[in-house]
């Protein structure tokens, strides 16, 4: 507890600072900011130190002058006696009223005004005296100053949430047991750091009128010494509201009083009532230290400035899009500002993510949310699927991410290489978007494999195995001139089909092709099904032509089955003596008419 000549020197500094009309009224024309240094960096910044409840509103429980009454009490006259003094409490009167705003009004020894209660007769004892700061405050002292004898027993409570709930700050009685069911004068240790202490150090009789009682939220405090790193005295000395309840008055009887006076019979009694002239809430608008001065906003309320990129009442949390570390009060180290989330201009959103940000090393924790311009990613600092990075524009720019645009058919999928934004392309195709067929290969009419290999013919092979070029038409006049179907033709060949040709390799001297069976027309022996299979061509026929295949096309092959499957060459055979013919989709109706012909035994008219 503070001895009460500090408290007197240090009252006097703090009714200095109340003098001023309002302390909230206006911009203060500062130089600098604050809240930052030379350079611009941020730096802890708090609101000016005040008298919190210079000009506020009390509510009180009792207030004399309804009606008008006489009050009396022994007044001190230097070294002589004390004698009796009574006045008259009449609230019609504005000479003789003593309101409630006299607690909180300008006072010094030429302009003494004081609160007064109504005279207590019997009980309850019990005056309340309310005060709201409009706002959270931390609070180094709250002081009275008496017009009447300092009571006997009073306690002090705080609320952090606007009058809602009270907590005990701090009691002060003769009897602290009884009155408070707390010990006298306990010790303070880190572990009852926010318990209210009781004392009777208050007591004295003297003087016998305008005692003082103070209150030091923070004195004899372990933690106080390393405030900044104590959340429980920040917690201990923020304050809403204040509730001051006097429970019982200095009892008049122990009161000295002068022998003339006593033995007077008919002088008048002294009587109960309490008389506050100066009621004082030393401390700081709460801002957490990032705002170095409060303003009332256009409805009349009292919200700190808020700098570092904060916002709230108390500057108690981080401005949207400034999540990138977690919020903290700023110390006299570090001032905490709060981050923007990188996002490379591509978000208006972030969030924070303390997973992240631990495994930063306690650096960075923003997640960007709604990446526009294609972007994706935590930061959007690269291109969302289906898009690529143009490296000629740096990653903040609106384009920094081109579409893809992969062929449909011949890309394999949609998303292209982030840097150079080439696309994934099927075999035999190239091209940055997948849109062409490689050198070796051509144009299919399959979805699947839209680029195949151009057949390659090896000279070597058809020299070792057929007569000179210049015999090709005699080795291949029997179909020359005669590729024309009719249902002679259809009935003489063991099978009749429609192909699609995708592939060929070369095996010996055969020319091993893949072909899809579209549709079958005829076919003896064993039943040939639509899907995938294999045509032998030896590489003599191949080479004069007989017959000619092109890749990726679709042809009619009518042939024989004559000698039966070759097991090292299983599938169809064509030759220099089968029908195959570039397919035509006019054929479709003719073939069908055909089948139907030979299923009625026309065949062998034929």
């Amino acid at each position: 507890m503070w001895s009460f000549r500090n408290l007197l020197s240090l009252l006097t500094v703090f009714q200095a600072s109340s003098h001023s009309p309002n302390p909230f009224a206006g911009p203060q024309a500062t130089p600098t900011d604050p809240c930052y240094d030379e350079t611009g960096a941020a730096r802890r910044c708090i609101p000016e130190f005040i008298n919190a409840a210079f000009g506020q509103e009390v509510g009180v429980s009792s207030v004399c002058g309804r009606p008008a009454s006489r009050s009396c009490s022994l007044v001190e006259r230097d070294d002589r006696p004390a004698v009796r003094s009574c006045q008259v409490c009449d609230a019609s009167d504005p000479r003789n009223a003593h309101p409630p705003n006299y607690l909180t009004d300008l006072n010094s020894a030429h302009n003494l005004t004081c609160w007064q209660s109504e005279n207590l007769q019997g009980s309850p004892l019990n005056v309340t005296l309310t005060l709201s700061l409009g706002k959270k405050f931390e609070i180094t002292y709250v002081s009275l100053q008496f017009c009447s004898p300092r009571p006997e027993s009073l306690a002090i409570y705080k609320s952090m949430d606007y009058g809602r709930t009270w907590t005990p700050y701090q009691f002060y009685s003769s009897q602290c047991r009884r009155m408070y069911n707390r010990p006298n004068k306990a010790a303070i240790t880190k572990q009852n750091e926010q318990e209210a202490l009781c004392t009777d150090g208050h007591t004295d009789l003297y003087p016998l009128s305008g005692g003082l009682i103070a209150f030091s939220t923070l004195d004899g405090r372990p933690s106080g010494k390393d405030f900044d790193s104590s959340p429980v005295l920040q917690d201990w000395v923020t304050v809403t509201d204040i509730r001051v309840v006097f429970s019982r008055p200095q009892h008049p009887r122990a009161l000295p009083m002068s022998g003339r006076e006593s033995e007077d019979p008919l002088g008048p009694p002294a009587t109960y009532y309490y008389a506050v002239g100066d009621f004082q809430v030393g401390g700081r608008c709460k801002c957490n230290g990032h705002a170095s001065r409060c303003v009332r906003e256009k409805d009349g309320k009292l919200v700190c400035e808020c700098k570092h990129n904060t916002e709230g009442p108390e500057c108690d949390r981080c401005k949207p899009f400034h999540y990138d570390r977690p919020w903290q009060r700023a110390t006299a180290k570090e001032a905490n500002e709060c981050l923007p989330c990188n996002c490379n201009l591509h978000a208006r959103r972030c969030r924070f993510n303390m997973e992240l940000y631990k495994l930063s090393g306690r650096k960075s924790g923003g997640v960007c949310m709604n990446c526009r311009h294609n972007t994706a990613g935590r930061h959007c600092h690269y291109c969302k699927e289906g898009f690529y990075r143009d490296m000629a524009k740096p990653i903040t720019h609106r384009r920094a991410c081109k579409a893809c645009d992969c062929h449909p058919v011949g890309a394999a999928g949609k998303t292209c290489n982030q840097t150079t934004g080439q696309c994934p392309c099927k075999d035999g195709v190239t091209g940055i978007t997948c849109n062409r067929c490689a050198k070796g290969y051509q144009q299919s009419r399959s979805p699947i494999a839209p680029c195949i290999k151009i057949p390659v013919i090896k000279p070597t092979a058809v020299i070792s195995t057929t007569e000179e070029p210049a015999n090709c038409d005699s080795y291949c006049k029997p179909l020359k001139g005669n590729l024309k179907i009719n249902m002679k033709k259809y009935c003489k060949k063991d099978y009749a089909v429609q192909v699609s040709v995708l592939d060929m390799e070369t095996v010996g001297d055969w020319a091993k092709f893949a072909v899809s069976l579209v549709s079958v027309y005829k076919s003896r022996g064993e039943p040939l099904k639509r899907g995938d299979h294999v045509l032998w061509v030896h590489m003599k026929d191949l080479a004069c032509k007989c017959p000619r295949i092109h890749m990726g096309k679709r042809f009619l092959i009518l042939g024989s089955t004559e000698g039966g499957t070759n097991p090292e060459r299983p599938g169809l055979l064509a030759d220099k003596n089968s029908l195959v013919i570039q397919w035509r989709d006019i054929w479709t109706r003719r073939l069908r008419k055909f089948q139907r012909k030979e299923k009625k035994g026309k065949c062998g008219k034929a």
